[in-house]
């Protein structure tokens, strides 16, 4: 008995391919670094974002304070705060509740016309072709 299908083809074995991308003709560190572009690209805006997040925060945060008279904290000691995790949470909680129902909504709703749609006609348990 057979395991299941890999769910890619292992790049490797089209080098030698003429009309394959320049990463996997080129082989080595190259390959690795394309074969986990999209993880990379998404780790990185993902880096971007939580910095700024954390430097515009941690500004908005010592605004209040100083107008309080309170001592000012610099963005490590903020990075440790509740107040910065309670806004991320809120944050993450609104895109993955967005995110999610995309998803569950697109197996049962249709939109006649839309490429991202099943047809209007199509069982809920057949996927899009």
């Amino acid at each position: 008995m057979e395991g299941p299908e890999p769910v890619d083809r292992d790049p490797r074995l089209a080098s030698e391919r003429r009309n394959a991308p320049l990463p996997v003709r080129r082989g080595g560190w190259v390959l690795v670094l394309y074969e986990h572009s999209l993880t990379l690209a998404f780790l990185g805006l993902f880096l971007i974002s939580f910095t700024v997040h954390v430097i515009s925060g941690c500004e908005n945060y010592n605004e209040e304070r100083a107008m309080h008279g309170e001592s000012l904290v610099d963005c490590a000691q903020y990075l440790q705060s509740s107040r910065l995790w309670l806004e991320c949470l809120q944050n993450w909680q609104s895109e993955f509740l967005a995110i999610l129902s995309m998803v569950v909504l697109s197996i049962f709703l249709r939109q006649r016309g839309s490429p991202e749609s099943k047809p209007v006609d199509a069982p809920n348990s057949e996927t899009g072709e």
